[in-house]
């Protein structure tokens, strides 16, 4: 199922965010994201209604099931395309602009090609 990229960015944000501290909230999302809080609330309401997340009473934020799936997915792309721009000489602030970009684009299969060539050599031990 195709999301808007939008929405695939906030739900990264969340994966990163519960990585990185544990729980989440609208407003540690409005921090990270340096939006503001009523369209952060705008999104944190549609990504429910669509099932990609859930909010207790207490205001946290979790992904569902599918929500983490999308998170992961964009995670891993941007991830790996930044560290194999960087590899190729492309400046790290550049390659991590570029890899936002290219993460929500690029098709699997053409991620998959990628993947495999930047990970060539890396797990031969």
């Amino acid at each position: 199922m195709k999301i808007q990229e939008s929405a695939e960015n906030y739900l990264e944000t969340i994966l990163i965010l519960q990585r990185r501290q544990g729980s989440v909230r609208a407003i540690d999302i409005v921090s990270e994201l340096s939006f503001s809080k009523p369209s952060v609330s705008v999104a944190m309401k549609n990504l429910r209604l669509n099932g990609y997340i859930e909010i207790d009473p207490q205001g946290h934020i979790t992904l569902t099931a599918s929500g983490r799936a999308i998170a992961e997915t964009i995670y891993e792309r941007h991830t790996l395309l930044a560290d194999w721009l960087q590899a190729l000489g492309v400046n790290p602030k550049v390659a991590a602009e570029d890899a936002c970009r290219i993460e929500h684009a690029i098709s699997a299969e053409s991620f998959e090609a990628i993947k495999r060539h930047a990970t060539r050599g890396q797990t031969a031990g």
